[in-house]
């Protein structure tokens, strides 16, 4: 593994071709920001959408029992941002995070899919869908910009 697992990912996706279908796996492994800490897997990572699942963990709800509506703002973020970086082919960050809350978690896992709405030479707009067992519990609208390539 690499001490920049960031630059590592921007040189897999600069290549031609699909993504390594093992790419989540190394991700999960290599990824050591704000991702591992609240639990977030990636489950599929393509050049067309990013999918993680973040398992419901008493260390996420807020004193009434429910998912932190800051927990949705960063999973879609992240998953926004991967998609980004995945789609420039270099590094992205976020420049608006809109996150609307749907209805309440309380348990189970929550899927987040990030699927592209306009990727331009500076900036993105993502959409990205978070579900709780087939439900749609939260949508995010991130707006990235894309940094120097190297």
């Amino acid at each position: 593994m690499s001490d920049n697992p960031l630059q590592e990912l921007i040189d897999i996706v600069n290549t031609d071709g699909p993504l390594p279908v093992a790419l989540p796996a190394w991700f999960n492994t290599a990824n050591r920001g704000l991702d591992p800490h609240l639990g977030i897997r990636y489950t599929a990572i393509t050049r067309e959408k990013v999918v993680a699942e973040l398992p419901v963990a008493e260390h996420l709800l807020q004193p009434a029992g429910l998912v932190n509506g800051g927990v949705f703002s960063a999973l879609a973020e992240s998953v926004g941002s991967l998609a980004g970086v995945i789609a420039a082919g270099a590094p992205v960050v976020g420049v608006n995070n809109s996150t609307d809350f749907i209805a309440g978690v309380s348990q189970g896992v929550i899927e987040a899919v990030s699927t592209p709405v306009q990727t331009g030479r500076r900036t993105q707009l993502w959409e990205i869908t978070m579900r709780n067992d087939g439900r749609l519990v939260a949508r995010t609208t991130l707006r990235t910009m894309v940094m120097d390539r190297q």
